[in-house]
């Protein structure tokens, strides 16, 4: 009889910790944090990207429906390296560095136009594009002596269409000038 006892109190606690077990996955399984300096946007498997940010703290989302992603909206420098032909056709590398950021409000409308990667497919192509065009416009001679008027002119040229892409520049510097072997 005693054994009795000791096999229905153990099965008991097992059937406990087994619920128990259970409730705290599902409870884990549906909290998710977002840390200072950073937002998210939640997918949805039957809406989609939801119109909404999330700012800071521990959230909860529906399990297997929803999913949050999770982006840095700190400003973040880029550096990017374009070997480029001045108007008196010499060629120049040139290294610019951006300082970066997301558009917070807008974060929902980046992740349905550009996807997780924009980073990777924004700030190079319009890069390039904006420093091939600035550094046409001078001699390589006047890319030394107006330096800041050059990183000013690319500053001015790249803002415009980083906001289109919803990305907002703090900052643009040329970091390094050099010419190629004919003009030295």
């Amino acid at each position: 009889m005693g054994s009795q006892v000791v096999v229905s109190f153990l099965t008991n606690v097992a059937r406990a910790s087994f619920g128990l077990g259970v409730v705290a996955t599902l409870l884990n399984s549906s909290l998710y944090t977002v840390d200072g300096g950073q937002r998210a946007v939640l997918f949805d498997r039957f809406r989609g990207i939801l119109d909404e940010t999330v700012g800071e703290g521990t959230h909860f989302v529906i399990p297997w429906v929803q999913k949050p992603y999770i982006f840095d909206i700190r400003t973040r420098p880029h550096t990017f390296s374009s070997i480029s032909g001045t108007k008196d056709l010499q060629m120049v590398n040139l290294t610019l560095r951006v300082l970066s950021r997301l558009d917070t409000a807008r974060l929902p409308v980046i992740v349905q136009n550009l996807g997780l990667e924009y980073d990777e497919k924004v700030l190079p192509s319009i890069e390039n594009e904006v420093l091939k065009a600035v550094v046409a416009q001078f001699n390589a001679d006047q890319l030394l002596t107006e330096r800041p008027h050059v990183s000013a002119l690319a500053r001015e040229s790249l803002i415009r269409p980083a906001k289109d892409f919803n990305i907002l520049l703090d900052d643009v510097a040329i970091t390094h000038l050099s010419y190629g072997h004919e003009f030295s």
